[in-house]
């Protein structure tokens, strides 16, 4: 497994992210906070975040953006230009233990929040952590899980935090298993956008995506018309699990218990009509989210 080609997947995918971010907290509100956990760890990821809101400087005028950069060592980033609205706190003692209090500290309470917390060389955040992450309205984070660990297990957590609506997705280079990538938010569009930018990230050095839920552990290429084979069976085992569901049901399924786009359920449901793998009711007609589609 090449940790640089995953790295990189990882920059970028925390980068776009970033950069459709931060207009849209600021737009929402006069103030928006960021905080990037172990930062001391893996220190380019937190520049490469930093340089998302400079370089976004005629933005945030007007506005006020803080960035809070956590560490067990206060991380050492450069000092942003001059630029109103634009705060950077570095802070040391542990992203766990002070996450919270840094929060409240640097006033990000109750304001847009987004968090990203690179723990591919630690253990998941704990409850604490993610309460204090989804106090932001509206919040949102973004958390690498080390290799192993459960993003079922890590999803409950999230759920139980008050982050409604998380996705996952693994990154692997070979059969063996890869860290997975978390994100949570309790805003639907900003699900369905984080999804779309998942499937748009260049690719590096054969890194490729592996939806968590799949127990085949299909490897997929990252492309914006992803391989719909493991889709294919999440949906199936969701009929003949839950019975019968409507377009929309199985497209709020695809978005939020796949790795998939709620589009790319669509397309999948075409295709097994098309084959008489599955029925719908009415026969005929319009796929419109009121169709019910079930087993034969």
């Amino acid at each position: 497994m090449t940790s640089d080609s995953l790295a990189a997947v990882t920059r970028e995918i925390l980068v776009r992210h970033l950069e459709t971010w931060a207009p849209a907290a600021l737009h929402r509100g006069r103030r928006a906070a960021y905080v990037h956990g172990h930062a001391d760890a893996a220190p380019e990821l937190a520049e490469a975040a930093l340089r998302v809101f400079t370089e976004q400087s005629d933005l945030v005028r007007g506005r006020e953006l803080t960035m809070i950069a956590l560490g067990r060592e206060t991380p050492r980033l450069p000092e942003p230009p001059p630029a109103a609205g634009l705060t950077l706190h570095t802070i040391g003692g542990g992203t766990e233990e002070r996450l919270a209090v840094a929060l409240r500290a640097g006033g990000a309470v109750r304001v847009p929040l987004l968090g990203f917390v690179d723990a591919s060389a630690t253990e998941p955040p704990g409850p604490a952590t993610l309460a204090a992450l989804a106090r932001g309205k509206p919040a949102e984070a973004l958390v690498v899980l080390p290799v192993g660990a459960s993003a079922a297990d890590f999803r409950a957590a999230l759920h139980e935090a008050g982050f409604p609506l998380v996705a996952a997705v693994e990154l692997a280079t070979s059969e063996d298993p890869g860290p997975a990538i978390v994100y949570a938010t309790t805003l639907g569009k900003s699900l369905e956008a984080f999804k779309d930018l998942l499937w748009a990230v260049d690719e590096f050095a054969g890194v490729r995506y592996r939806d968590p839920e799949d127990p085949e552990r299909h490897l997929m290429d990252i492309s914006l018309t992803p391989h719909p084979g493991p889709l294919r069976r999440e949906l199936l085992r969701h009929l003949e699990s839950h019975g019968a569901a409507t377009v929309t049901e199985l497209r709020t399924f695809a978005l939020t218990d796949t790795v998939y786009r709620a589009a790319d359920a669509t397309r999948v449901l075409h295709t097994l009509l098309d084959a008489g793998t599955v029925t719908r009711e009415p026969a005929h007609g319009r796929l419109g989210g009121d169709v019910v589609i079930s087993l034969p």
